[in-house]
């Protein structure tokens, strides 16, 4: 099933140097813009993450220091990367949890300025657990009766993302969903928004999804010893839980929404 699409949609996958969102680099990412038209665009780019890349990622995607020793910094190609993504919803494979939020890192870091959360993200990863629960490789069997044969290859990954993608619009179209308060919905229908909603874990305000809506739309903490208090009154309560946070190891955007709710606090008081 061809996609419906308001706006471009493109899918992304990142090779990094780890998992940590805060800490870790990309060293290639993979861009597949499909657009309105049905019309489609690819980009790869390599980057030198200005790190040692571990040996243990490199085993899994390939890429070791002497292939990226050439390749630009991200702050070389982050101009052009925002240019390619300029009103563009995303797409990926785990892309909610890790992909958007290291490369909304990536660019906090050289001060381009994307923000992610005026975009739709559909995480077909997300489509595929609640309906199927397995991986990208069964996911590509399961759904296109096709082996992926160069998984960790990003370009291969984005690619068979896509054609998940398309045939998960075959495979559920019609097709009920409960959810876990017993109601039945029809979440898949080609429609971006819709599939946005449906592959969200949660609500969250950053990325990451350590601060998060509550039931009543009030920003409140989603980890530690404040877990589920609201942010604005930890904040009020406990000043220094701002420099903690400010100066630990967090992801710059969480600190950028920590910092803008602050912010918001003392204009509300002034």
């Amino acid at each position: 099933m061809d996609l419906q699409l308001k706006n471009p949609l493109v899918f992304l996958d990142l090779e990094t140097t780890g998992i940590n969102v805060a800490s870790d680099r990309i060293v290639e990412i993979a861009l597949l813009k499909v657009n309105t038209d049905g019309s489609e665009e690819e980009k790869v780019f390599r980057i030198n993450p200005e790190m040692p890349i571990p040996e243990a990622s490199s085993r899994i995607h390939g890429i070791y220091d002497q292939d990226v020793k050439d390749a630009p910094p991200f702050r070389e190609v982050a101009k052009n990367l925002a240019r390619f993504l300029e009103g563009c919803d995303l797409a990926g494979f785990n892309s909610n949890r890790f992909d958007i939020p290291l490369l909304a890192e990536e660019f906090l870091r050289v001060d381009v300025d994307v923000d992610f959360k005026k975009r739709k993200f559909v995480d077909v990863q997300a489509i595929f657990h609640k309906m199927e629960k397995r991986t990208l490789t069964a996911a590509y069997k399961f759904y296109c009766s096709k082996e992926l044969t160069d998984a960790h290859n990003a370009l291969a990954d984005t690619r068979a993302t896509y054609e998940v993608l398309k045939a998960q619009l075959d495979q559920y179209e019609g097709v009920g969903y409960e959810d876990n308060n017993g109601k039945v919905s029809y979440p898949i229908e080609n429609d971006v928004e819709k599939l946005s909603q449906f592959s969200s874990y949660d609500r969250n305000v950053d990325y990451m999804g350590r601060i998060i809506y509550d039931e009543n739309g009030v920003e409140v903490f989603n980890f530690g010893k404040n877990k589920g208090q609201s942010v604005e009154k930890v904040l009020r309560e406990q000043p220094g839980y701002y420099g903690w946070i400010l100066n630990g190891d967090f992801p710059l955007y969480t600190k950028k929404v920590l910092t803008r709710i602050l912010l918001r606090m003392k204009e509300k008081n002034s």
